[in-house]
């Protein structure tokens, strides 16, 4: 079991994962080496401290050098569930299981819009992770939201499972040809069911399913992580960075404003020093 599962790679996630080596913590780093897109595609930075007027992708190089030079893992699986097994937590990330003493949340702001229903019925028939429930639907018609080419891999894949996939794209074309998919570009309205995913509506028209698969970068922290307290789109903290649940801190944007590089950076340090401090008087459990 690791002392510390940090998810998300942008600064607080970066500034987290140099705390946590630098401080010697058995952690596990979950993010893309791409680090985050806000950083990827930032046209100037002018107010970070020692990187005057510098670009996204300089700062990347940057933050990446250091990364390595501390010879810190990124572990490129997106996280898609996290539970609280009372003293410690587990983490369900392509189809393996990861688990922790502590957690630190850097997710950034989610920006993709949570369709009504995708919530209320998670576990019921919606899922975050083709390879985790795909064969769940093996012959059976699904629904599957993808919100970028680049989760077409996936795609494929449930393809060679279920019977027929309803795809639903916020953008026009696709690569996708298989006789078992229909492609409508736009997404539903809800995913509708009493107590399991029973049909989507789009436009109108219910489209029976037995299942949905959202696929997407981000899901709401308070999806990831049940009974997490939020306000406003952001996960609610204290001065030490900590959640309403016991070992769960978080940092950055997720936060709330500022949406600010310098104080993601802080925060991610911050909640790191408050986890040792919690390891400290748990170490006895």
């Amino acid at each position: 079991m690791y002392d510390l599962m940090i998810i998300g790679s942008g600064p607080a996630g970066i500034s987290a994962a140099l705390t946590a080596k630098a401080r010697n913590l058995n952690f596990i780093w979950f993010g893309s080496r791409a680090l985050s897109t806000k950083i990827e595609k930032a046209e100037k930075i002018m107010n970070y401290p020692g990187l005057p007027a510098v670009t996204g992708s300089e700062m990347q190089s940057v933050f990446l050098k250091q990364i390595d030079d501390c010879g810190i893992t990124i572990t490129e699986s997106q996280v898609n569930s996290i539970y609280d097994c009372g003293g410690y937590f587990a983490a369900g990330a392509d189809n393996e299981i990861y688990e922790a003493k502590a957690v630190i949340m850097t997710v950034g702001m989610t920006t993709t819009r949570e369709i009504e229903g995708e919530a209320r019925l998670l576990g019921c028939g919606v899922s975050y992770c083709a390879t985790c429930d795909g064969a769940l639907y093996k012959n059976k018609d699904i629904a599957v939201i993808c919100a970028s080419p680049k989760f077409e891999d996936e795609v494929t894949f449930l393809a060679g499972l279920a019977n027929h996939i309803y795809l639903f794209t916020p953008y026009k074309e696709t690569t996708l040809q298989y006789d078992n998919i229909t492609h409508f570009n736009g997404l539903p309205a809800s995913v509708d069911g009493d107590k399991k995913v029973a049909s989507v509506t789009f436009k109108g028209e219910a489209i029976p399913v037995s299942g949905a698969f959202f696929l997407k970068d981000s899901i709401n922290p308070g999806v990831l992580l049940s009974g997490l307290d939020m306000a406003g789109g952001h996960i609610i903290v204290d001065r030490t960075q900590m959640t309403n649940i016991d070992g769960v801190y978080a940092a950055g944007d997720c936060t709330g404003r500022p949406y600010q590089y310098a104080k993601a950076v802080g925060e991610g340090n911050v909640a790191v020093h408050s986890v040792l401090e919690y390891l400290k008087e748990h170490k006895d459990n």
